[in-house]
């Protein structure tokens, strides 16, 4: 077999799939491993105890899927074309999460890609990964030369900035690796400075406690009062880090329609989204990566961001139809919002 010659039509099929970008990594992540178990040993994954779970298999692919010999790493990007609020009284909503959910669409496209590959080689054992198992997909996406991992950790093409996706098969064919790509963030920290809750400890170092994306979308239960008021009206996972990237200032917007806005989530109304019943928030996030977080959560979030919200009676008629709810969680972030909105 060709390996050569296959990477090269790995590459084209996944292209025609939808994927902007293939490459190829081996199953040694290096230094991942040490710096994985520091940033544990810190505490900096907070309440996500899956982060800790499976310990070393993070760092090795070969113990996580026996027999993987090689790592196909695929990217897509997901920017929609149509992504700022319409004022501070709208939501804040991570670009990635205004469309639909994108894990069970790129693992179709991933087990549609292995199925070209089998229909050129034979059977072969393989398992897709999209932002899911214990799987450090960034490292792995930085070895196949997809891009270098940019000072808010996140992956950065000279291409495609970071608005983007990713997805893995890890493969038992051995296909070479492709060369890493050198970095490019030079003496830049505007992301790090850009921070609104100053997560980042050092470049390239994230206290997740302190991520508003953790906050909003992994943590569970209340948010520290200290850092309620630096959400801002950020209601499901924050940009920032990534809006002020210069390598993002002509990222390609996504050729995928799943991707685009739906709901009128990019430039929804906090008071409007605040008064979605259980029912209401299920029906119309059906098929977002939202809707994961559960009605809770959701109305935790946007008592905040009304709390942050310049003072009205529209607003703060909003929070008082909310002051009996039955979860103790929302009730404390209602007063406390409405404590906000309180003269003095």
């Amino acid at each position: 077999m060709n390996w050569i010659a296959l990477k090269e039509k790995i590459r084209a099929w996944g292209r025609e799939l939808g994927f902007d970008a293939v490459g190829f990594a081996g199953v040694d992540l290096g230094e991942a491993e040490a710096g994985l178990f520091a940033w544990l040993a810190a505490g900096c994954h907070g309440s996500m105890e899956y982060m800790a779970r499976h310990g070393a298999k993070r760092a090795r692919p070969a113990e996580l899927v026996p027999g993987t010999q090689a790592i196909i790493a695929c990217r897509m990007n997901y920017l929609p074309t149509r992504c700022r609020p319409a004022s501070a009284e709208c939501a804040e909503i991570s670009r990635y999460a205004l469309g639909r959910d994108y894990h069970k669409r790129l693992r179709a496209r991933l087990e549609k890609l292995a199925a070209r590959i089998a229909a050129e080689v034979g059977d072969f054992a393989y398992r897709a990964f999209v932002d899911s198992a214990p799987v450090l997909e960034v490292e792995i996406a930085k070895n196949a030369g997809l891009g270098w991992r940019g000072k808010h950790t996140l992956l950065l093409s000279r291409e495609a900035g970071s608005w983007f996706f990713l997805g893995e098969l890890f493969v038992s064919l051995p296909l070479p690796p492709d060369a890493p790509v050198s970095a490019h963030c030079g003496r830049c920290r505007a992301c790090l400075d850009a921070c609104p809750t100053g997560a980042f400890l050092a470049p390239y170092r994230l206290d997740a406690r302190r991520c508003i994306s953790y906050l909003t979308i992994e943590h569970a239960g209340s948010i520290p009062e200290a850092l309620r008021p630096l959400i801002g009206n950020r209601i499901y996972g924050c940009d920032d880090c990534q809006l002020v990237c210069p390598w993002n200032r002509e990222a390609p917007t996504t050729r995928e329609a799943d991707f685009l806005p739906r709901q009128g989530l990019e430039r929804a109304r906090l008071v409007e989204l605040f008064a979605w019943s259980e029912a209401e928030f299920n029906d119309r996030l059906a098929g977002s990566a939202i809707r994961r977080i559960g009605h809770e959560r959701w109305l935790r979030n946007i008592a905040v961001a009304l709390g942050n919200a310049a003072p009205s009676a529209e607003a703060k008629a909003a929070l008082q139809s909310r002051l009996d709810h039955p979860s103790p969680l929302v009730r404390e972030h209602v007063a406390w919002a409405l404590a906000q909105h309180q003269p003095g």
